[in-house]
Parts: structure tokens; C-alpha cells; sequence
């Protein structure tokens, strides 16, 4: 039988979606009555630890100190804290570690016409085809303005190699309204735009994951997801492997079959000759 019980106190930071069809005063009063909310735990910090001696001759508390409960309301979150830590603890080695580009890689460059600004979107790719630098030139735009997106750019790349998603950086900055706004000329997918961050994070947000709801125009190309009625063989697969290996997943959106099927005229003999 037991002798102690220790008690482990937690603070818990997490934050809660609502997805609601109106914003108005009686609906925000209304939040935390709801249930329906998506719960995100966003940091575990241990606050403090309490042993008990379970002999009823002998009922000491150490290290008894006052603690402050904010909230319990769902059970589920405290459940899930021991699996976080874990987490958290599993992926310390990786924690501020950069990594690096390779020095050649691969990439593309979207040229694009916002009222009469021209923005050019460089970006900078693992072998993998995931994003990990982005570059942006702009025209029109004194040096200062200038100066401030070359060292934006330059921040987000350092967060994409030091492991912030991508999906982060569209969430916070997709929809930013500040001229220059209006209509967008030569991107295929993206007919409008409220700001130049709303036009290059909905741009990276379509070629590299796939966000068919922030496109304007409906994508005319095959997704990899999509089911195909070709036929697999050998040939073709190796042949996608190539198409993998040399084209940018951006810049075919993430859309290699379709790419395999405009090479199909092209007659390559990938067994070699005997």
C-alpha cells in the first residue's frame, strides 16, 4: 500500500475557437456559456508539487503552498497535460534549432500587379518541396518601405527554418487590409487582395498547402489527392519521382500528376538501354 501522495499542480495556458455567423455584443457575451469551443493547449508550466504522508498518525504536508485554480471546467485538458509534457519534452532536442537551406535549392518567382504596385514573390525550398525562405521586391515603394519588407521577409524565413508552420503565418496574415489593395493582375488564382501580406501569404497558402478556400478561381490542374483513372505503371511512377525530384512544388501548387501528364508526349526511356 502507498505511503505518500504527491500532488503535481500545473498552470495551463490554452486558448478557444468559436466559429460564430454574426459578431455583436450579445453573442460575445455569450461565449462562455457555449460548449462548442475548440480547445488548444498552447503552454504547461509546472506551478507547484505537494507530498502527503498517508499515515493517519502522521499527516504532514510539504511543501503546502496556496494555489489559485483559474478554471475546471474541462476535464479533458487536464487528461491530455501528462501526454503534453511528453511531447514537449520529446521535442526539446529540436527546440531553437535552426535549419538550414541548402545552399542550391529549389524555388519559384510570382510576379504580380496590385493597383498599379508590382510585388515579386521569391521562395526558397527543402528537397522536400516544404517552403523555408521567401523573398519580396516591390516597386513604387520608398527605401523604407522597402527596407521593412526585405527584413519581414527575412524574419519569416528565420521562423520557417526554426520550425513555425506556415499555416501560422496565414492565419495572422491573410486578410491585413493597408494600401496598396484592389485588384490583383498576373496570378492565376488570386483575383483581389486588401494588402500585400493578404496577397503573399494567400499565395503561399494555395501553392504549398493546398487552401483552395482562399483562391479566388478554381484550379484547373489535377490534385495529387484527387483520384486518377491513369494507369500506374513502373515508367510513370519513376517519371513522377523525377518530375518530384527537379520541379518546385510550389510553383506546379503542388500538382506533379498534372504536370506528368502534360511531359506524357515525351517518349524517355527510364529502364535504360541493355
Amino acid at each position: 500500500m502507498a505511503k505518500y501522495l504527491v500532488e503535481t499542480y500545473y498552470t495551463c495556458t490554452f486558448k478557444v475557437n468559436h466559429y460564430l455567423d454574426e459578431v455583436n455584443e450579445v453573442e460575445l457575451k455569450n461565449l462562455e456559456k457555449r460548449d462548442d469551443g475548440k480547445f488548444e493547449v498552447l503552454d504547461v508550466k509546472l506551478d507547484n508539487r505537494k507530498t502527503k504522508n498517508l499515515d493517519p498518525k502522521n499527516n504532514q504536508v510539504k511543501d503546502n503552498k496556496k494555489i489559485d485554480i483559474v478554471t475546471d471546467k474541462k476535464q479533458s485538458t487536464a487528461n491530455n497535460l501528462e501526454n503534453i509534457i511528453k511531447s514537449k519534452s520529446s521535442n526539446s532536442d529540436n527546440n531553437g534549432k535552426r535549419f538550414s537551406m541548402p545552399d542550391r535549392r529549389k524555388g519559384y518567382i510570382q510576379k504580380a500587379t496590385i493597383g498599379d504596385h508590382k510585388v515579386y514573390l521569391h521562395t526558397g525550398e527543402y528537397e522536400d518541396g516544404k517552403i523555408g525562405e521567401i523573398f519580396i521586391d516591390t516597386s513604387k515603394e520608398g527605401e523604407l518601405v522597402k527596407a521593412l519588407m526585405n527584413n519581414f521577409a527575412i524574419a519569416v524565413s528565420l521562423g520557417l527554418q526554426y520550425g513555425v508552420p506556415l499555416d501560422e503565418y496565414i492565419s495572422a496574415f491573410v486578410g491585413t487590409k493597408f494600401e496598396p489593395s484592389g485588384k490583383v493582375y498576373g496570378n492565376d488564382r488570386i483575383i483581389s487582395a486588401s494588402s500585400i501580406l493578404d496577397y503573399i501569404f494567400r499565395e503561399l497558402a494555395i501553392s504549398y498547402q493546398n487552401r483552395e478556400d482562399l483562391a479566388h478561381t478554381p484550379s484547373i490542374g489535377i490534385s495529387d489527392n484527387q483520384s486518377l483513372n491513369e494507369q500506374n505503371s513502373d515508367d510513370q511512377n519513376q517519371l513522377l519521382k523525377i518530375v518530384k525530384d527537379i520541379t518546385s512544388k510550389g510553383f506546379v501548387r503542388n500538382n506533379y500528376k498534372k504536370n506528368l501528364v502534360d511531359l506524357s508526349d515525351i517518349k524517355i526511356n527510364l529502364k535504360g538501354k541493355k
